[in-house]
C-alpha cells in the first residue's frame, strides 16, 4: 500500500505538473502574442513620430515663409510711407518754387509790357508737367492723408484759342 500511495502521490504530482505546464503554455502563447503586439506598436509609434517630425518641419517651413511675407509687407509699408513723405516734400517744394516763380514772372511780364514786348509764355504752355492744378487726388490708405498730386491734363489742339491769361490748360477740349 505504501507503494500505491507513493504512485498515487506521483500521479497527482504528474497531473499537477501537466495542468501547470498547460497553464504555462497558454501564458507563454499569450506572452508571445503580447510581445508581437508590443513590437508592432513600437514600430507604429516610431512611424508616427517620424511623421510628426516631418509635419513639424513642414510647419516650420510655412512659419518661416509667413515670417518672410510679413517682413516683406512691413518693408513695403515703410517704403510706401517713405514714398508718400517724399511726395509730400516734393509737392510742397514745388508749390514753394511755383509761388516764388509766379510773382517774378508777373514782374518780368509787366517790365516787358512797358517796353512793348510780348509776355513770356506761362509754365503750363511750355510744359504740361509744370501745371500745379490738382488734377489727381491721391489717397494714401496707409496714412489716411489726402494729397494733391501733379498730373498732366490732356494737351489742347493747336487750333484751341487761348484764354485771357494766355493759357489753354484751363479749357476743355472736345473729344470726338
Amino acid at each position: 500500500m505504501a507503494d500505491e500511495q507513493e504512485i498515487m502521490c506521483k500521479l497527482e504530482s504528474i497531473k499537477e505538473i501537466r495542468n501547470k505546464t498547460l497553464q504555462m503554455e497558454k501564458i507563454k502563447t499569450r506572452l508571445k502574442a503580447e510581445f508581437e503586439a508590443l513590437e508592432s506598436e513600437e514600430r507604429h509609434l516610431k512611424e508616427y513620430k517620424q511623421e510628426m517630425d516631418l509635419l513639424l518641419q513642414e510647419k516650420m517651413a510655412h512659419v518661416e515663409e509667413l515670417r518672410l511675407i510679413h517682413a516683406d509687407i512691413n518693408v513695403m509699408e515703410n517704403t510706401i510711407k517713405q514714398s508718400e513723405n517724399d511726395l509730400n516734400k516734393l509737392l510742397e517744394s514745388t508749390r514753394r518754387l511755383h509761388d516764388e516763380y509766379k510773382p517774378l514772372k508777373e514782374h518780368v511780364d509787366a517790365l516787358r509790357m512797358t517796353l512793348g514786348l510780348q509776355r513770356l509764355p506761362d509754365l503750363c504752355e511750355e510744359e504740361e508737367k509744370l501745371s500745379l492744378e490738382p488734377a489727381c487726388h491721391v489717397i494714401s490708405k496707409f496714412t489716411g492723408m489726402h494729397l494733391y498730386a501733379l498730373c498732366a491734363k490732356p494737351r489742347v489742339g493747336p487750333g484751341t484759342p487761348k484764354s485771357q491769361n494766355g493759357s489753354r490748360m484751363n479749357e476743355e477740349k472736345e473729344y470726338t
